[in-house]
């Protein structure tokens, strides 16, 4: 058997065709093995993350267990399995790996995916936890990760993006995130009322019951404000709170204070934010967060709508730096110069000159922190 590091290097991250019910016959094979704890699973466009770190940080801080399971990474696989307050260890990774590969066999782990066969590893990591916090990926019905039953769904803010994967209009996409619920449902706050229209419409078709998230306390919009965090973190701070009482989990506030959301509007330095947001509905939430204009370094995968979140961030950005990523999904460099060019921003490459007298905003995508954190030598 191959360790779990050349085992994963072997898989590709991409597939044009996806087996939806592969993932299911794997479960089958792995669920009698198993035990399974309380679940929470996360759908939704933005704020995942961040939603599901908060959360599992506040109930671990209480005293209970907790795995919390994350992608894509920004530096290494171990990232996406966090458990206990730390990101799972190489040890504990191929321990996991040796016991789910003799479980399902070979044929069936090498036919999983790189997420379906990784969605499995943080089951057998998280067996012994009180609470297990699953992300889902791009979907929701169809994901790896809504193989299981879990207790609670919480739909994260919900907008247009993965189109080839999830529908065309904000309808399609939120219809295949939010058919993943079972029992019960909280909603985060919606840019999109359609996205309410449709949460109604399913858990009415379900009989599950559905809760929309209350206002922040001022408690929240105090810690948030001390730790810099821009409006959409409090919200998903409210959804984690919430979140945490309708599973009856007790919880002390000032824990948020010791809780680092890196690649989150996290401050690198006393100049430098990085954010992993990649997207319009995350560049509109961090073009509220700025309080001043910024340097934008920055590049776009290809399915994005790179045009529209330069459109959104343009009211803070003073120029672009543009980055060089190394993915096969990445846009070509001269579709992000047109796109700068339609926008009216002026720009060039970064050639990781950092100046004290500027401030730094480090967006794009997970791949956009990864170069830039390579190159400036973190």
């Amino acid at each position: 058997m191959q360790t779990f590091d050349v085992f994963l290097e072997n898989k590709p991250l991409y597939y044009k065709e996806i087996d939806h019910e592969r993932v299911h016959d794997a479960y089958g094979l792995l669920k009698p093995q198993l035990k399974h704890p309380r679940t929470v699973h996360i759908v939704g466009t933005n704020g995942k993350g961040s939603t599901g770190r908060m959360l599992a940080h506040l109930a671990y801080k209480s005293g209970m267990s907790v795995g919390h399971y994350s992608s894509p990474h920004i530096l290494k696989f171990n990232e996406r399995i966090w458990i206990d307050g730390s990101d799972a260890s190489d040890e504990v990774l191929e321990s996991a790996h040796q016991r789910l590969f003799s479980i399902l066999g070979k044929e069936m782990s090498d036919a999983l995916s790189y997420f379906e066969y990784t969605t499995l590893l943080a089951f057998v990591v998280f067996e012994n936890c009180d609470l297990m916090v699953l992300e889902a990926g791009l979907g929701g019905e169809f994901d790896a990760t809504n193989v299981c039953d879990k207790e609670l769904s919480i739909i994260t803010p919900i907008g247009i993006d993965h189109q080839a994967f999830l529908g065309e209009s904000i309808e399609e996409i939120a219809e295949t995130k939010i058919r993943s619920i079972q029992k019960q449902m909280l909603l985060a706050p919606q840019p999109y009322d359609e996205v309410v229209k449709v949460a109604k419409k399913i858990a009415n078709e379900k009989g599950a019951v559905l809760r929309q998230v209350q206002e922040p306390m001022d408690k929240v919009i105090e810690l948030a404000k001390a730790k810099g965090w821009g409006d959409y973190l409090i919200d998903n701070a409210t959804v984690a709170i919430q979140a945490l009482e309708i599973l009856g989990i007790k919880y002390d506030l000032n824990d948020l204070k010791t809780l680092e959301l890196f690649g989150r509007f996290y401050a690198l330095t006393e100049n430098i934010r990085i954010d992993v947001g990649h997207n319009p509905l995350a560049a509109h939430a961090i073009e509220k967060a700025l309080d001043n204009k910024v340097v934008l370094i920055y590049n776009s995968l290809d399915d994005k709508d790179y045009e529209e979140v330069l459109r959104t961030l343009k009211p803070k950005v003073k120029r672009v730096e543009i980055i060089k990523i190394d993915s096969q999904r990445a846009t070509t460099l001269e579709e992000i110069e047109k796109a700068l060019q339609t926008v009216g921003l002026e720009y060039s490459y970064f050639k990781n000159e950092i100046k004290e007298e500027e401030n730094y905003l480090v967006f794009g995508s997970f791949y956009v922190v990864e170069e830039f954190l390579k190159q400036y030598n973190l």
